[in-house]
């Protein structure tokens, strides 16, 4: 085993004592337990980027179809229906992210609040929110899963801008997040203006590392692959600061409480779930799953599961469409 897997590990190990146990089918666990090989996604191919996408309000999404389909009987020639012949929905998440999306040791399972939404589309497909085969993927890998088919959809802390909008199609917003700073306790920094020539943590092709590197402060960027090696490089003093978003910061302070959040939000980080541009008919059912977390309450349960007990529950973000 790696020494990456070995921490990743021992970080989950303790995460584990954090949260109550979620369920899964065995299936669910068998491909939990594979997905600790995180595999190369193949890298996208030129055609499937397009210069051609309206940024004028990224957030917004396609528009819900006008009636759902009932589970198991989706229309002939959709995305829903090569997922339903194929028996299960493949989605790529992160392993190592408490709360959102990590591997419990003693389960085998990825559990988390995306890991939850994740099932409720699986449900909306086959009536079985089991039916999903979960692939770990790390921060880089993302897009290109979508991009070569090696996933159906990602769900994994994936902030919707203008450049991704080039090469993915994203869902609603389903959680508003915002960069912030993880710090010791014993730091005395109070935002990224102190940390001027010191080594703040990120991991690579994610949107807070490129603040990082063009912040006026001139913080010294320290890219690694998975977020828990930002944790341990924090606890090992090789960095001063983690920059991340605030929601997966939360999983970060919970595994380790001598640390602290410090500053205001340097930016804001809505998250939708990425889906290929080729499927809009898959973004738009997703939209519509979204749409009835929202107005059934099961998104407020969800958010309360995993993170009520480190952060308020506040009203799901309003869906924004165009199309």
């Amino acid at each position: 085993m790696t020494r990456r897997l070995q921490i990743a590990l021992a970080a989950l190990a303790l995460a584990a004592s954090a949260v109550g146990c979620g369920s899964g089918s065995q299936e669910a666990q068998r491909t939990s337990l594979a997905a600790l090989a995180t595999p190369q996604a193949a890298a996208p191919s030129s055609s499937s980027r397009s210069s051609t996408v309206d940024c004028s309000d990224p957030t917004a999404s396609l528009r819900p179809p006008a009636t759902m389909p009932r589970p198991g009987a989706m229309p002939g020639a959709s995305m829903m229906e090569r997922i339903r012949r194929r028996g299960r929905l493949v989605a790529g998440v992160d392993q190592n992210t408490l709360l959102f999306g990590y591997l419990r040791p003693s389960t085998g399972r990825i559990e988390g609040f995306e890991v939850d939404l994740l099932h409720e589309v699986a449900r909306a497909i086959f009536g079985n929110p089991n039916k999903v085969e979960f692939k770990a993927l790390t921060t880089s890998q993302r897009l290109g899963a979508v991009q070569s088919g090696d996933v159906d959809i990602v769900a994994d802390a994936v902030t919707i801008t203008c450049y991704r909008l080039r090469q993915v199609a994203f869902s609603t917003v389903y959680f508003d997040a915002g960069q912030r700073l993880l710090v010791p306790k014993s730091s005395r920094a109070r935002g990224l203006a102190d940390l001027h020539g010191r080594r703040v943590c990120a991991t690579t092709s994610s949107t807070t590392l490129r603040r990082i590197e063009h912040d006026p402060a001139k913080p010294i960027p320290y890219p690694v692959s998975q977020r828990t090696d930002c944790l341990v490089a924090l606890q090992e003093g090789r960095v001063a600061a983690i920059s991340s978003d605030d929601a997966i910061l939360l999983g970060f302070k919970a595994q380790d409480p001598n640390t602290k959040i410090i500053g205001a939000r340097l930016a804001d980080e809505p998250y939708g779930m990425a889906i290929a541009r080729s499927h809009p008919d898959f973004v738009r059912f997703v939209n519509g799953v979204l749409d009835r977390l929202r107005r059934d309450g099961t998104w407020t349960a969800i958010h309360r599961r995993w993170l009520g007990r480190v952060a308020p529950t506040p009203p799901p973000p309003t869906p924004r469409y165009r199309g």
